[in-house]
């Protein structure tokens, strides 16, 4: 059983003016009388379906502003679900208020690396999520063009499943399913072009979408992050392997080598451990806007 551990989620800062809504892996979200949600990230951390018992300090405010940034950024492509950073002292630089969303009920992610599980899946059918791909890739290389590969949402503790777009119709409906697919590679080839720029090969990402009160699709959850995406250093890119990420890897590698069997919660994490992984995230957030964290 995989989750949050023994001790279950932990609970939600009570904050003034703010009802508390419920607590994801990394997020905890609470509303107020005006119908908006007050969206904070905090600092604790997952991997391989567990939330850690040992937070990264400001990993929360890291995955804020990256987000916020990409929000500018891609603004013209699609609006998003943000309605003001004027947040409580108690949560400022890690919080935003956005609107409420009815969230469609599928991962939207973009391929432009083949990598993690689309990598796994081409070495049995040479496709990933039913987009057949040229043989002979290996582990990192740079597809012909951006691919749509779909998920499942899962509950805490459980696995996303990828699935063709054929299952994502079934999911969203037709329209729908050609909509988000449109949205999903036209944003990720947007941000993978300035990533480039910036010395950054943005592998792949996930994106998630709602409607608003008036029907109108938007941008929401988070974007663009260590957390939502993988990132390479451009210059040590080298197809044929594992590549150094800007994200969970020192984590997860610890994690590997700790021989924890994953099925028991996790151990502590080491205060190195802890610092590599906070530095790693600030690394990706200036290398990606140019500004300190």
């Amino acid at each position: 059983m995989s989750g949050f551990g023994i001790a279950g989620p932990p609970p939600a800062p009570s904050i003034p003016g703010w009802t508390h809504l419920r607590t994801g892996k990394v997020r905890d979200l609470y509303t107020n009388n005006l119908n908006h949600i007050l969206l904070v990230a905090s600092d604790r951390i997952s991997a391989y379906d567990w939330v850690m018992s040992t937070e990264i300090p400001g990993k929360g405010a890291v995955l804020t502003q990256l987000s916020l940034f990409w929000f500018d950024l891609l603004a013209d492509i699609i609006p998003n679900h943000v309605v003001s950073t004027d947040v409580p002292d108690e949560v400022e630089d890690r919080a935003i208020i956005v609107q409420p969303l009815q969230m469609f009920e599928i991962e939207c992610v973009a391929r432009g690396y083949l990598t993690g599980s689309g990598w796994s899946e081409y070495q049995k059918n040479s496709a990933v999520c039913g987009n057949l791909l040229p043989v002979g890739l290996v582990d990192g290389s740079h597809l012909p063009e951006s691919i749509f590969t779909p998920a499942t949402k899962a509950d805490i503790g459980d696995h996303d499943i990828n699935i063709d777009f054929d299952g994502a119709t079934k999911i969203v409906g037709v329209e729908d399913a050609h909509l988000l697919k449109n949205l999903t590679i036209k944003l990720y080839d947007t941000a993978a072009d300035f990533a480039r720029s910036r010395g950054i090969l943005l592998a792949d990402t996930k994106f998630e979408f709602g409607r608003n009160s008036d029907g109108d699709i938007l941008l929401g959850d988070e974007a663009l992050t260590p957390d939502s995406s993988r990132f390479w250093d451009q210059e040590s890119w080298k197809p044929g392997g594992a590549q150094p990420s800007y994200d969970k890897q020192f984590l997860r590698d610890y994690l590997v080598s700790s021989g924890w069997d994953r099925n028991s919660p996790p151990p502590e994490l080491p205060d190195e451990i802890v610092e590599k992984t906070a530095l790693r995230y600030e690394e990706a957030f200036f290398r990606i806007t140019g500004s300190k964290f």
